[in-house]
C-alpha cells in the first residue's frame, strides 16, 4: 500500500461519535463537511438521541450515517417511522447491527430480518452497512459470523469491521471472507488516538448499566491503551498495510473517536501532512 495507500485511507474516513450533549458542537468545530459522521445508538437511551443528532448534523450539511440496531426496533411500524424520519432528513446511508439490547425492544433479534424488511420496502437507503468481526465474537463462532455476512450480502452495500488491534488478524480475516466470496467493501474499524483516561471517563458518563456492559465487553481495550508507549493508530495502520491481501477492497477507515473528535481530526491531518512530505 505504501504512503499513497495510507493517504487514500485517511482521506476516506468515517468518524463514529456518541450522541452526547456536546457532540454537535464538537463536530461543527472540528470535522470537515467531506468527512462522514456515524452516530451510535445506546440500548439504554434508545434510538431517539441518535435520530435527533442525525437530523441536526444532516441539516448542517454533513453526510450522516445513523446506527439502527435491530434490537432497538419495537416492530414493523417503528421501523417504517424510523425510515420515514431519516429519509426526510436526507439520509441515504444507515448502519444496521444487531445491537446489544437485552431483551430486544420487539420482534427483531438480529440484523438480517431488518435488512430483509428494508429490501421489501424498496431499499429506501442507497447505502446499508453491516458489522464484521475480525476478532472472535464473545458469543458467536467465527464461521457463523462469516456465514451471517454471506446471508446479509444481498441486502447490504458495505461492511464495517469491529475494532481490532492486531494487523495480522485483520489481514487474515479479510482474506478469509474474500475466499467465502463476500465481496462487499470493508471499512477498517480503527480506534482514534484516544487516551486510556479519557476512554474510561467516557465509559463512566454513559450510564451505570451501559458502562458496566461497555467495560465488560471491552476490557482488553483498556489493556491496550495502558501498555508501555500507549496505543498508536499510526503504528497499527503502518503494520496493517503489510498484512492486507491483494484485492482487499478497503475504501477507507471507520474511526472510533470515543467523542475525542478534535484530537482525532488533528491526528488525521498531521499524519496526512507527514505522509505527503514523505512522498515528496
Amino acid at each position: 500500500m505504501g504512503t499513497t495507500g495510507l493517504r487514500a485511507l485517511l482521506s476516506t474516513v468515517r468518524y463514529e461519535v456518541l450522541p452526547a450533549k456536546a457532540t454537535e458542537d464538537k463536530v461543527l468545530a472540528h470535522v470537515p463537511r467531506d468527512v462522514v459522521v456515524t452516530v451510535t445508538a445506546s440500548p439504554v437511551k434508545g434510538l431517539e438521541p441518535t435520530l435527533d443528532l442525525t437530523g441536526r448534523l444532516a441539516a448542517h450539511g454533513y453526510r450522516v450515517v445513523p446506527h439502527v440496531p435491530a434490537r432497538l426496533l419495537r416492530d414493523d411500524v417503528h421501523l417504517k417511522e424510523v425510515v420515514s424520519r431519516l429519509r426526510e432528513a436526507g439520509v441515504d446511508d444507515v448502519f444496521v447491527p444487531a445491537g446489544d439490547a437485552d431483551p430486544p425492544a420487539g420482534s427483531y433479534d438480529g440484523a438480517l430480518p431488518v435488512l430483509r424488511r428494508l429490501t421489501e420496502l424498496d431499499d429506501p437507503f442507497t447505502h446499508v452497512g453491516i458489522t464484521g468481526y475480525p476478532e472472535s465474537h464473545p458469543l458467536i463462532h467465527d464461521d457463523i459470523t462469516i456465514q451471517a455476512m454471506w446471508d446479509k450480502r444481498a441486502h447490504a452495500t458495505y461492511i464495517v469491521s469491529n475494532l481490532c488491534f492486531d494487523p495480522r488478524v485483520l489481514g487474515e480475516w479479510i482474506a478469509r471472507i474474500r475466499r467465502r466470496d463476500v465481496t462487499l467493501p470493508v471499512y477498517l474499524g480503527v480506534a482514534g488516538p484516544v487516551q486510556r483516561t479519557k476512554l474510561l471517563a467516557m465509559a463512566t458518563k454513559i450510564g451505570v448499566g451501559e458502562s458496566t456492559r461497555f467495560l465488560t465487553k471491552h476490557a482488553s481495550w483498556f489493556l491496550r491503551f495502558a501498555a508501555p508507549g500507549g496505543y498508536s493508530p499510526d503504528k497499527l495502520l503502518q503494520r496493517t498495510e503489510e498484512t492486507l491481501p491483494p484485492a482487499a477492497s478497503v475504501p477507507g477507515l471507520h474511526l472510533f473517536t470515543f467523542n475525542q473528535i478534535a484530537e482525532t481530526e488533528t491526528w488525521r491531518r498531521e499524519l496526512l501532512e507527514r505522509l505527503e512530505q514523505l512522498e515528496h
